[in-house]
């Protein structure tokens, strides 16, 4: 073990120690008015409001006055169809313009309340999911959970709130497509998808996101937000009895969904052939990527998949780094592996060096698959790995706001303990386990290459 391996499993022994510790000293759950308790993991609390089905997770920790509030929906962009797409997100930006009670033109709505007590706040959109938060001081979280919960079946949604904020979402648009990472991640996705709708991206078509009417996103509004489809998280500085009363009183109004939330069906069908994509953009260097389809993370391979991944191109002395930036064909190497509801994709991304070409490149990432898929890995490959990974997941515990985060993309996947479980089963990948996936998930008939081509603007011609 080199000694930057040795200083990240000596950090993450020292974090899981002093979680364990915390474990240990772990209050008895709480028992309050209208919950049932279901289950305490690690030092995370989860409960049902028994009125309307909202789940609640529940994490007290007093080293700081602050907390972090974040409610999750389980609605994202999987849950869009043609005409829709986008719409979440859209969604999303117009839940701040207001409800009766709490609006701007009273002076209570939400950012005007938040930026009154110096919190910090936002939303965001992905596949799964679509989340609210704020990190405040814990005296002023009745406050925001009486205009959080308020929000989530009172809200405005007007025509003349739309039109501008659709301008706003526009523009975000355009800056994705602007970019040569996410243009190419688009058209990978589109490609590799055909039927299951992470064919496309959160932002949503261009037409979608101009066009789509307002009984559109009510209708939307309506079907997904409701308690039913929720998770409430409550991390940092409270006390669990005081904080599910304050739930109960603000939430609890709220019947369940007048119908069962839509379970999406769709099943990508099996791809049978390799699949290749050519984006043309202004830019300076070409970009390699190839994405290979991986299971749900609630897959009990999804472990040993990360472990592949770092192996493949994370570090210096990863397998990719040395066959292409290390030969000056790369200028870096670099991987996004989906933690997704459903099946999702890993992509390698190769930036060429200048003068590299992009067939050449291409055909290296693929020999490196291959060699490791007949060869396999080494124990110490696996054991640097799952340092790296799991030291990256206590930097990732560090404050509340950190915990909810990760909190929430596990809610979204399917299953809130792969917050815990998931570190876990990666202690316990073996070099067979990581030769196995490869064999599995990365074959080349079943991939999708892209390539980033990069439009270099001419200099005009010089007159004789």
């Amino acid at each position: 073990m080199n000694s930057r391996s040795f200083i990240l499993a000596a950090l993450l022994a020292a974090t899981a120690g002093s979680l364990l510790a915390a474990e240990t000293t772990a209050a008895a759950p709480a028992q309050a008015d209208g919950f049932s308790f279901v289950k305490t993991v690690g030092v995370i609390s989860e409960y049902t409001l028994d009125s309307n089905g909202l789940t609640v997770l529940l994490m007290p920790e007093h080293s700081s006055p602050t907390l972090t509030f974040m409610v999750t929906y389980r609605v994202g962009s999987r849950n869009e169809v043609t005409g829709t797409t986008g719409a979440t997100h859209l969604l999303e930006h117009l839940m701040f313009k207001g409800t009766p009670e709490f609006n701007r033109e009273k002076g209570n709505s939400v950012d005007q309340f938040l930026e009154r007590i110096g919190g910090n706040y936002n939303a965001t959109t992905w596949l799964d999911r679509t989340n609210y938060y704020a990190n405040i001081a814990s005296e002023n979280l009745e406050g925001y959970v009486a205009i959080e919960a308020d929000r989530m079946r009172n809200l405005w949604l007007r025509d003349q709130d739309r039109q501008p904020e659709m301008t706003v979402v526009r523009n975000e648009f355009e800056r994705g497509e602007n970019n040569p990472f996410q243009a190419l991640i688009k058209e990978i996705f589109q490609a590799a998808y055909v039927a299951h709708p992470y064919h496309h991206s959160t932002i949503g078509w261009r037409s979608d996101i101009e066009n789509v009417p307002i009984g559109k996103l009510r209708e939307f509004y309506d079907t997904f937000y409701w308690p039913n489809n929720a998770t409430v998280s409550v991390i940092g500085d409270v006390e669990s009895v005081a904080a599910l009363a304050l739930v109960k009183k603000y939430y609890g109004v709220f019947p369940r969904s007048p119908r069962p939330i839509p379970e999406l069906y769709t099943v990508e069908p099996a791809q049978t052939g390799m699949r290749h994509v050519t984006v043309k953009r202004a830019g300076q260097l070409g970009v390699v990527a190839i994405g290979h389809k991986v299971p749900a993370a609630t897959h009990a391979d999804y472990p040993a998949i990360q472990i592949l991944s770092a192996i493949l191109t994370s570090g210096k002395n990863s397998r990719l780094y040395k066959a292409l930036t290390d030969k000056n064909l790369t200028v870096s190497v670099d991987a996004f592996l989906g933690f997704n509801h459903d099946p999702s994709l890993h992509i390698t991304f190769a930036p060429l060096a200048p003068g590299a070409s992009l067939e050449n490149v291409e055909k290296i990432v693929y020999e490196e698959v291959e060699r490791l898929k007949k060869d396999g890995v080494t124990p110490t490959e696996v054991s640097t790995a799952a340092a790296k990974i799991l030291a990256d997941a206590a930097f990732q515990r560090d404050g509340s706001f950190a915990i909810a985060g990760n909190l929430n993309e596990c809610i979204a996947a399917g299953d809130w303990t792969l917050y815990y479980g998931i570190e876990e089963a990666t202690k316990r990948v073996t070099a067979a386990d990581v030769q196995r996936v490869a064999n599995t998930y990365f074959n080349y008939d079943q991939s999708t290459a892209g390539w980033f081509v990069p439009n270099v603007a001419k200099e005009p011609a010089a007159a004789e």
